[in-house]
């Protein structure tokens, strides 16, 4: 398997969807949602698994669909959540180069209206900022790269990350 997939990796809001979309065409890679693929594989939408099955039961399903992903050539845009699965995690170091998007806590606030709509894992009385100082550790664990987004649009964005990838 070669190790020329983009996995990116941050907070939910983070843009790992819209900048994937624009890379992968940037690049002339495929585009793969791991979200979009347990909705898929599961034959429900992430906020009905997470109600279902629980956070936990959630983050087992994350995990071993991820690490079920086989692309060659691919923008790989994962869960926020997509951290806790070690095995996962360790798939992807394996098949590419990790990036995390990072993006600071009050831009984050803004981004994020609504986070149930958005199945954003989330333990129950768990705040915002203590999920991101949980996850913020394993991002930094997990990243090859780390694009610090600061204000920037998404298109400075892919430019930032293009320029660290080359």
């Amino acid at each position: 398997m070669k190790k020329d997939n983009i996995i990116l990796i941050g907070m939910p809001a983070a843009g790992k969807s819209t900048v994937g979309v624009i890379l992968a065409k940037i690049l002339g890679y495929n585009f793969v949602d791991s979200d979009l693929v347990i909705q898929e594989k599961e034959g429900r939408k992430l906020a009905q698994i997470i109600e279902a099955e629980g956070v936990d039961g959630f983050i087992d399903i994350e995990n071993r669909i991820n690490q079920g992903i086989e692309v060659e050539k691919s923008v790989i845009s994962t869960g926020g959540s997509v951290v806790y699965g070690k095995e996962a995690m360790e798939h992807y170091k394996n098949i590419g180069k990790i990036v995390y998007l990072k993006v600071d806590m009050d831009i984050l606030t803004k981004r994020l209206k609504n986070m149930k709509q958005r199945g954003v894992v989330m333990k129950d009385g768990q705040s915002l900022i203590s999920l991101y100082n949980e996850r913020s550790v394993l991002y930094e664990k997990y990243a090859d790269i780390t694009i610090e987004e600061g204000n920037d649009t998404m298109e400075e964005v892919v430019a930032k990350l293009l320029a660290a990838l080359s």
